[in-house]
C-alpha cells in the first residue's frame, strides 16, 4: 500500500537550454502579485508584500512547454499510477509562470483551486504540476507536509502530486537571486 508521500513524483523533463530560453522569454511578460482564492469566493494575500509574482501571459515557447507538461502528466497518470479508478483526466489549466525575487515566498496552502473554474472550464483539481526553470538561487525550497519534507528540485524538473488537503506545501523565501517556475493543475 502506498503512503501519501509516494504520490509526490519528480520527473527530469526539460533541458537547461529550453529552460533558459523560457526564462529569457518571460523577462518581457506582465507580472502581478499572487493572491489566494478562498472558499468564500474572495482573493486574499496571505503574506503581505512577501508573496511571489505570477503571470498567465503567453510566450513563444509555451506550446512546446505545454506539450512537455502533457507528456509528464500522461506518464504520472497512465504509467506510474495507473489503476482501475484513476485512468485519465479531463484537461489541465493554462500554464502560469511564477517568479520569486529575494525575500519572496509562497505561503503554506493546499491546491484546492476554485478560481480556475470560470464557467467555461468545469471540474475538480486532482493533480498539481510544478516545474522549475532555474536552480541558480538560494533559499526558495519547496516544502511539503507542514515543512517536514523538502522536495529536491533541479532546473528542468517537474513535480506532480495530488491537489487535496493531504498535500500542504509552500515555497520558502528566496534569500539570493531569482527563482522562476511554472504551475498547472489537472482536472
Amino acid at each position: 500500500m502506498n503512503k501519501v508521500e509516494d504520490y509526490v513524483k519528480v520527473y527530469s523533463v526539460l533541458d537547461k537550454k529550453f529552460c533558459n530560453k523560457i526564462r529569457k522569454e518571460i523577462e518581457t511578460i506582465k507580472w502581478s502579485q499572487h493572491l489566494f482564492y478562498t472558499s468564500e469566493g474572495q482573493y486574499i494575500n496571505r503574506s503581505g508584500n512577501k508573496e511571489l509574482d505570477v503571470s498567465n501571459d503567453e510566450i513563444p515557447s509555451k506550446p512546446e512547454l505545454t506539450q512537455k507538461v502533457w507528456d509528464t502528466i500522461y506518464k504520472y497518470v497512465l504509467e506510474d499510477f495507473k489503476n482501475s479508478y484513476f485512468t485519465g483526466w479531463k484537461g489541465f489549466t493554462n500554464i502560469r509562470f511564477n517568479r520569486y525575487y529575494k525575500d519572496k515566498l509562497m505561503a503554506l496552502h493546499c491546491d484546492h483551486i476554485h478560481s480556475m473554474f470560470d464557467g467555461e472550464i468545469k471540474g475538480i483539481p486532482i493533480l498539481s504540476v510544478l516545474g522549475l526553470l532555474n536552480d541558480d538561487y538560494k533559499g526558495g525550497e519547496f516544502l511539503m507536509f507542514n515543512n517536514e519534507v523538502k522536495i529536491e528540485l533541479k532546473q528542468g524538473d517537474i513535480v506532480i502530486f495530488p491537489s487535496i488537503f493531504l498535500y500542504p506545501h509552500r515555497v520558502a523565501p528566496v534569500t539570493e537571486g531569482i527563482r522562476d517556475s511554472f504551475v498547472s493543475w489537472v482536472f
